[in-house]
């Protein structure tokens, strides 16, 4: 997630507790999919669908079909919108039918930024499932104790009760593991790490040495406390995210009654006894929060999980090989090349039109009930994620509410993918790609005019 990304991430909650407090605009009420969810107000005499609630289905040809010329016709203005620039593709398609309703460089590959998420998201919904989670463990070997790492960036030393998704914690894990060492008569130990279960560079191909500093990304690996943060909600990331975990491990373990010091990194000895474990989220959850904040970290972990349950090496190549075989399979793989889980690189290339059937597969909610949390996840218009501060003013206002879809930023790029009921009630898959943007601030705008334009348009 690029700087206006994390920066729209970083305030969505703040906007959302506006809506609270002011004209009992929203309500709160709980969810099985949340602790907390709001219900929006309605605009436009439209109800506006809240954040976590069930996923956009297309109706079942009950709406008419808006006619390709009417549609394409709505569209040409906004289309050469100057903030876009010249290099610019996109495309409309029914989510029904799949039938194309405009395309203008459909099959045009483009820097995809952000919305790689969506192929990475897919992919591990459908191969790992909606429902697995990933262990973080503790096993004993003599006087030494190994932290191995599966994956989890939302480990994390301790949780609010209130966080959510309730991440899985340290502290949880060092009271497991001191319980066992006392139990064995140990109360002195080592503490060595694994982080074997990713291969390959920590660092992604194409991306700038400054995304770490930054705070966009951690460097990526399979141990790391709260995606490799200096501190919980602080953007900055350490060098070196397994030794800081594993002797933050060290010192809880102090905590309860076993002296403990920092040791090496080494791989666990096959059959060694575990004495302790805990686990993430689901991977449905972790999917919404990476879709809802474009969350890198989380996006490469879960390319990583896709790669480790097809048989591939879990690194940026192995990642990136298995979610295009992921895609293969779900027959949604033509027109999208990437070679990261996150976007963060300019090497990925992927076509309006790839990104568009990938969003009409998801809204399938019957055919493929594993992916409705790429619906449920994707930000909606004016009220959540990195759209949260859009969607206010002009035609742009017409989505508000009722686009849902994937931003993508990086230096020179601004896309869209999402869904939106237009207004017929006919479900919509769509994909704007700007690349070679001169006026970021612009191109946002005309984005969001041209998703607001399908959101107004029956065009027939």
């Amino acid at each position: 997630m690029r700087r206006p990304e994390r920066a729209v991430a970083m305030i969505t909650l703040a906007l959302l507790n506006v809506f609270l407090v002011t004209a009992a605009l929203a309500v709160v009420k709980l969810t099985p999919d949340r602790e907390l969810a709001l219900r929006p107000p309605t605009v436009a005499a439209r109800t506006i669908v809240p954040p976590g609630a069930p996923p956009l289905a297309p109706v079942a040809g009950t709406a008419p079909l808006p006619a390709s010329g009417s549609l394409a016709a709505r569209l040409a203005g906004p289309m050469q919108a100057s903030g876009l620039g010249a290099d610019l593709s996109g495309t409309v398609i029914d989510a029904l039918t799949h039938k194309t309703l405009f395309s203008s460089g459909a099959d045009q590959p483009a820097v995809p930024a952000s919305t790689t998420k969506l192929t990475t998201s897919v992919a591990v919904l459908a191969t790992v499932g909606p429902d697995h989670r990933i262990t973080t463990s503790v096993v004993r070997s003599g006087n030494r104790v190994i932290l191995v790492g599966g994956g989890d960036p939302t480990l994390t030393t301790s949780a609010s009760r209130l966080a959510y998704p309730r991440p899985a914690t340290l502290t949880d894990l060092a009271k497991q593991t001191a319980a066992a060492l006392k139990t064995a008569g140990l109360s002195q130990v080592k503490v060595d790490y694994d982080v074997s279960a990713y291969r390959g560079s920590r660092s992604g191909p194409g991306w700038k040495p400054i995304y770490f500093g930054e705070g966009d990304v951690a460097p990526v690996s399979a141990l790391e406390l709260d995606e490799g943060r200096i501190a919980p909600g602080v953007p900055g990331r350490v060098s070196d995210p397994p030794s800081v975990a594993a002797s933050a491990f060290a010192r809880l373990l102090d905590r309860h009654g076993v002296s403990a010091h920092l040791g090496t990194r080494r791989t666990a000895p096959a059959g060694a006894q575990r004495i302790g474990a805990v686990q993430s989220p689901p991977v449905s959850a972790l999917v919404e929060r990476l879709l809802t904040d474009s969350d890198n970290d989380i996006a490469e972990a879960m390319a990583r999980q896709v790669a480790i349950k097809l048989g591939r090496p879990a690194s940026f190549e192995g990642g990136a090989a298995a979610v295009h075989d992921a895609l293969a399979r779900l027959g949604v793989a033509s027109g999208i090349d990437t070679v990261d889980g996150s976007g963060l690189s300019p090497r990925n290339k992927i076509t309006p039109g790839g990104l568009a059937r990938l969003l009409a597969l998801a809204a399938s909610s019957g055919k493929h009930p594993e992916l409705r949390t790429v619906m449920s996840g994707m930000p909606i218009a004016g009220f959540s994620g990195t759209l949260a501060h859009r969607y206010g003013i002009g035609t742009a206002a017409a989505g508000r509410g009722v686009v849902r879809a994937k931003t993508g930023t990086l230096d020179g790029v601004n896309t869209l993918a999402g869904v939106v009921d237009d207004a017929d009630g006919r479900l919509l898959a769509f994909a704007f790609m700007a690349n070679n943007v001169q006026s970021p601030a612009a191109a946002l705008a005309a984005l969001d005019t041209l998703a607001g334009t399908l959101a107004g348009c029956g065009c027939r």
